[in-house]
């Protein structure tokens, strides 16, 4: 086995499902553990040990998508909703800007009316104009139409994060209403490659129903997507939805197994995409105080601290157990730098960042 374990985890690129399955199924510590030593050493070659900042403004909990897992879902009646105004938006960029952040992450809930396109897109150059172009700017804003997706692209967004939660039809339809469209989503991933975003995907790891097999074929998902950067992390329950209802009512995955898939998933996916960014979400901390280490150390190198107003926080809960709802931007900042420090990690400030995987994708381009 300890030959076998050997031989898998130098072969890279080059892994079959077969063999992704038998690394996300090792269970003995000693296994487990050389894993993520592998991943470490895959990514300190590929990407380094810089640790990039992605400040993370949620903006706004409205949202017209009714998925079965998400806590902003558009029937919770018990979320108050909110949206920043814009100078509330462009004080925590200025804030991220001033402070060094590579690039920042606009995320709300799902909107496609032509006030919210307009209001994003202004936003945009308006960031734009206060950095003179310096700070990077990632939207994760759902499932778009081309023509805004080219809109928000040419005032300035570069970076689109859509997670695909699952690459399995039949258990991404469990997941959600039958308005919501599996290939409608894998077509807008399209588009926005073809548009020339930085793509990024991810999925929920540990939902009811689903296999290890599932999540090797996630992680050949993301090959094939050929995306730059991934944002997975584990399924965390909120009380108010009907997939939390359900998963209540059944056995459940303690928090470290959860927690220990996830940071597998990681290991995996940086084995095997090698010169992607991988976020190490705060998903990850819910389930355990140093989770966003573990997955640094597991093979990820992005974070995402939350810059957004703590007055909103607590009503942009996508899980219930949400770390950090009282913490501001700065305490946020300050308890992340020591945190990296830490495991002997670096920020890299004042750096958008881009995946090495896009570049090279770039180059062949011209």
């Amino acid at each position: 086995m300890e030959n076998n374990l050997d031989r898998l985890l130098s072969k890279g690129p080059d892994l079959t499902k077969e063999d992704l399955v038998y690394l996300l199924e090792l269970a003995d510590e000693e296994s487990i553990k050389r894993l993520y030593e592998q991943a470490y050493r895959v990514k300190l070659k590929h990407v380094g040990n810089k640790v990039y900042f992605r400040g993370l403004i949620e903006f706004s909990n409205i949202c017209r998508k009714n998925c079965y897992y998400c806590g902003i879902r558009r029937g919770n009646a018990n979320v108050e909703r909110f949206q920043m105004t814009a100078p509330e938006i462009m004080a925590a960029a200025k804030w991220a800007y001033d402070c060094g952040f590579g690039s920042v992450v606009l995320q709300s809930g799902e909107r496609v009316d032509e006030e919210f396109v307009s209001f994003v897109e202004e936003i945009l150059y308006q960031i734009k104009e206060m950095s003179q172009g310096e700070l990077g700017i990632t939207l994760s804003l759902g499932e778009q139409s081309r023509s805004t997706l080219e809109r928000w692209f040419a005032a300035g967004a570069h970076r689109y994060l859509l997670r695909i939660e699952t690459s399995n039809h039949d258990l991404y339809r469990s997941l959600h209403p039958n308005d919501h469209d599996f290939d409608s989503r894998l077509a807008t991933l399209k588009i926005l490659a073809d548009l020339g975003y930085q793509v990024g995907t991810g999925v929920m790891i540990g939902l009811p129903n689903q296999t290890t097999a599932d999540l090797a074929d996630d992680i050949i998902f993301f090959k094939q997507q050929d995306v730059a950067m991934i944002g997975m992390g584990p399924y965390v329950v909120h009380k108010d939805t009907p997939l939390g209802f359900e998963y209540s009512q059944r056995p459940q995955r303690s928090d470290e197994e959860q927690l220990a898939m996830a940071l597998k998933m990681i290991a995996v996916t940086r084995i095997y995409l090698q010169d992607v960014n991988i976020a190490s979400t705060t998903a990850l901390q819910a389930l355990e105080a140093t989770g966003r280490e573990r997955g640094l150390l597991a093979g990820a190198n992005i974070i995402m601290p939350n810059i957004t107003d703590v007055k909103y926080k607590s009503s942009y809960q996508l899980y219930d157990g949400k770390p950090c709802l009282d913490e501001n931007a700065t305490l946020c900042r300050q308890c992340l730098e020591g945190r990296i420090a830490s495991i002997g990690e670096e920020i890299a400030y004042h750096k958008w960042g881009d995946s090495p995987h896009f570049k090279s994708g770039q180059k062949e381009k011209q």
